[in-house]
């Protein structure tokens, strides 16, 4: 548990370092020179992806859906390994079950209804908390504004203005950002939770060992075409983040912002970023 309180500074050190995608990865993958794009180039498995580095206690491990492929049943897969990328004789076709059955492996399939869903007398209080700079897990801070996905506006984005201003889009959908981290508990276990644009989905999986490396599972699987891993720096939001999250706020939907008397590139991250 004490490694919770890592400084900001090693922790946005650490998560740097390990914001992107290991060697080892699944046939059907091709990795940009960097390493933080996955693009499965053909059929609609073999797309398995892991951390390049075992993830610290509260490190959150996030990949934003770019592109998507239509005629497949399916989405993106995320989740947690015991398993060094460099031991497996062979990267599995699936992460469900082939990885899992491998054991030590906990891995929690996306689909389109994975937003938490809302109660009336809720809905106040939810779109409160999706407006506050950070997402609390257990003893866990992380920026929210780094782990939501935000379509870009055209033509149709009045369709999407309502999801935009709580912070939200389908969890399937282009531009939606995922993570999965783990926390610590009493007992010496830990907890994985999956993060998609900015709400914890809760605990998806207990009793992980916290005695060995957990590294970050991304299958890119079916109807997912390509991701991308995203850096998050845990430390305080930027003037640039506040004034997005004011701005956002308080207008009726994101075409609003372009008559705004604001500088060109403002506008564009409060629209776009």
């Amino acid at each position: 548990q004490g490694q919770l309180k890592i400084a900001p500074a090693a922790m946005a050190a650490r998560c740097r370092l390990a914001a992107r995608f290991h060697h080892i990865h699944g046939t059907n993958i091709r990795l940009d020179a960097s390493r933080t794009q996955a693009t499965r180039v053909e059929s609609f498995a073999n797309g398995l992806c892991f951390s390049q580095e075992p993830l610290a206690p509260g490190q959150i491990f996030l990949v934003e859906i770019e592109e998507k492929e239509l005629g497949w049943c399916g989405h993106l897969r995320v989740g947690l390994t015991t398993h060094d990328p460099q031991s497996l004789e062979v990267v599995p076709e699936y992460s469900l079950p082939d990885l899992v059955n491998l054991g030590d492996t906990w891995v929690f399939a996306i689909t389109r209804s994975h937003n938490r869903v809302v109660v009336e007398r809720e809905d106040m209080q939810a779109q409160r908390r999706l407006w506050e700079p950070f997402l609390l897990i257990e003893r866990v801070r992380i920026p929210r504004d780094t782990l939501v996905g935000r379509s870009r506006p055209g033509r149709y984005s009045h369709i999407l203005d309502d999801l935009y201003k709580m912070n939200v889009l389908p969890a399937t959908a282009r531009r939606s950002r995922i993570g999965v981290l783990y926390t610590p508990q009493p007992d010496g276990t830990a907890d994985m939770h999956i993060v998609i644009n900015g709400e914890d989905m809760g605990p998806s999986a207990r009793g992980l060992p916290t005695t060995r490396p957990l590294y970050a599972v991304v299958d890119v699987f079916a109807s997912t075409k390509s991701v991308r891993v995203i850096p998050v720096d845990y430390g305080f939001p930027s003037l640039q983040t506040l004034c997005r999250l004011v701005i956002q706020k308080h207008i009726v939907h994101r075409l609003a912002i372009d008559v705004l008397d604001l500088p060109p590139l403002l506008k564009n991250f409060c629209q776009h970023e």
